[in-house]
């Protein structure tokens, strides 16, 4: 076992990311990046954070979109904060479509295949998500959670944030 375990932010996409799309964001055309999520990323990259996205993608289970478009908006997102994100992982399951997946969140498998690829401490890292799923996705496999509601609803992460950048800066200060 190695003496110095990584640390590791896992951020889902849509809606901390991206602005959430009403159904499926799988356009280029589409993606807006709000303002902050560079800065957010970048400050977590200086502070020694790996970055790694999870993300469920139901609309590949659906037919809507295939993984090449997961790809090309991750491609995006990458030019757009000058390559501060380390992985991807996506899960391209839909319970009405394809059944049940443990790599669907609230299922962990995808970021337990994450945290042994990269010898991630999960005392150290954190998930930010904007959904419960995403809040119980983290807390299943031991990272206190961080979930951006813009608004001042109930939260069932450890932390509220209203967007990526406060959610940095909150890391930061821990």
């Amino acid at each position: 076992m190695a003496l110095h375990q990584n640390k590791c932010v896992f951020l889902d996409r849509d809606g901390v990311l991206n602005e959430d799309c009403p159904d499926y964001l799988y356009k280029l055309e589409e993606l807006v990046i709000p303002e902050g999520v560079a800065e957010a990323l970048q400050i977590l990259k200086e502070a020694g954070y790996l970055l790694i996205v999870i993300t469920n993608q139901a609309g590949i289970a659906k037919g809507l979109y295939t993984a090449d478009n997961v790809y090309a908006i991750h491609e995006a997102m990458q030019n757009a904060s000058d390559n501060a994100l380390d992985d991807l992982y996506f899960s391209p399951y839909h319970p009405s479509y394809s059944g049940n997946s443990l790599s669907r969140k609230p299922g962990s498998l995808l970021i337990e295949k994450a945290m042994a690829k990269y010898d991630i401490d999960p005392a150290q890292s954190w998930m930010i998500g904007d959904r419960d799923r995403d809040m119980e996705a983290g807390k299943n496999v031991g990272l206190k959670t961080v979930h951006i509601i813009p608004n001042a609803e109930e939260s069932t992460g450890d932390y509220a944030a209203v967007n990526l950048l406060e959610a940095a800066r909150l890391i930061l200060k821990q």
